[in-house]
């Protein structure tokens, strides 16, 4: 029988393995809302990597249907992209909305906003969006 410590060990791995693709597909969407369209090269200045890890991983997110693209083309979210995307900037809002509700620092609840959004439970998360409804 799984113990508690070994139930809460393998939730943090699963959520680190979704946490580049939420990363990626959540960028993409932002790109594409922002420029019309997004390239390998505006992932690789956004994440500050190389294009070989673009290419790499763009081509996971191709294969796990996230994405569609072709050689040199522009990366396009499928509706499986698109339904993650537009998941992970909600989660990733509520729990920026939440850090600021707490009075924490509008640059340091964005910092941590960002690694927060991919381990937050549904039931945390539910917490603190009645939190912040609350406060209204």
């Amino acid at each position: 029988m799984a113990t508690a410590k070994q139930n809460r060990h393998s939730r943090t791995r699963s959520d680190h393995a979704t946490e580049l693709t939420e990363d990626y597909v959540e960028a993409i969407f932002d790109i594409v809302a922002a420029n019309g369209t997004c390239r390998a090269v505006d992932l690789a200045n956004q994440f500050q990597v190389s294009h070989v890890t673009i290419n790499r991983t763009v081509g996971r997110l191709q294969r796990d249907g996230y994405v569609e693209t072709e050689p040199y083309g522009p990366i396009e979210l499928t509706t499986k992209g698109t339904k993650l995307a537009k998941a992970s900037k909600e989660r990733h809002q509520i729990v920026l909305d939440f850090l600021l509700a707490l009075g924490i620092s509008r640059s340091t609840a964005i910092a941590d906003s960002e690694g927060i959004e991919h381990h937050v439970s549904p039931e945390t998360l539910n917490a603190m969006k009645e939190f912040i409804e609350s406060k209204d």
